[in-house]
């Protein structure tokens, strides 16, 4: 895969001027991925950002209205390489079961970095996604945001995913559902293995947390 040079689409609502557009504005994206990664998001702020990579703060918002709208686009790029990386382990397999064991390990396990990407640090966006993505979507313009498209991607990969279920149980009630929860159960018990470790039975080297998603799914649809 690392041999491939993907390009990723970002629909336009998600930002004032694409950051892909320029060499600032992929700087913009990649350092306040270190950044987030590294103080919080309620920490982070476009006037550190401007400070970090030498730029005044109102370029920054000529790419991003606000922190918000950046995590926003931080997430629906995320959910889109997520989204390449299921088309290109399911293209051409024809075991319904084995497609859907291809998506819960890609959406479970433990992020490598793609060098199909040169200015995104997958890993750290990885964390973010764990630590901070929640904080996009847990607010009260919730409804609205959603109605603009701004969670599509996320949603996108939910259904593909959901339609691979019911391609091995076509009885299966709840597709939806169930992918959603492997995947924010996932991201906690990563969160958790890291900060609360009493709270998973993950071990070094065995990979529990594929295993034990890949085991609730498929006893599910049975």
């Amino acid at each position: 895969m690392d041999r491939l040079r993907v390009h990723i689409d970002i629909d336009p609502i998600l930002y004032s001027k694409n950051p892909e557009s320029t060499a600032l504005g992929k700087n913009i994206v990649s350092t306040s991925i270190e950044m987030i990664n590294a103080m919080g998001f309620e920490a982070f702020t476009f006037k550190k950002l401007g400070i970090a990579i030498g730029s005044n703060e109102s370029s920054i918002y000529r790419y991003f209205e606000s922190k918000h709208g950046l995590l926003v686009y931080l997430i629906s790029w995320y959910w889109s390489w997520v989204e390449y990386k299921i088309v290109f382990a399911t293209t051409n397999v024809n075991d319904p079961l084995q497609k859907l064991s291809n998506c819960i390990a890609i959406l479970t396990d433990t992020i490598s970095e793609d060098n199909s990407f040169s200015y995104i640090n997958e890993v750290l966006l990885n964390k973010i996604i764990i630590s901070e993505s929640s904080k996009a979507y847990h607010t009260k313009d919730i409804d609205t945001e959603n109605k603009k498209g701004y969670y599509k991607t996320y949603k996108r990969v939910v259904q593909r995913v959901s339609e691979i279920v019911l391609e091995v149980n076509p009885l299966y009630e709840f597709p939806h559902m169930l992918i959603s929860t492997v995947i924010e159960g996932a991201h906690h018990q990563r969160y958790f293995s890291t900060h609360l470790p009493a709270l998973t039975d993950v071990e070094d080297g065995k990979n529990n947390i594929v295993r034990f998603y890949l085991d609730l799914v498929i006893k599910s649809l049975q």
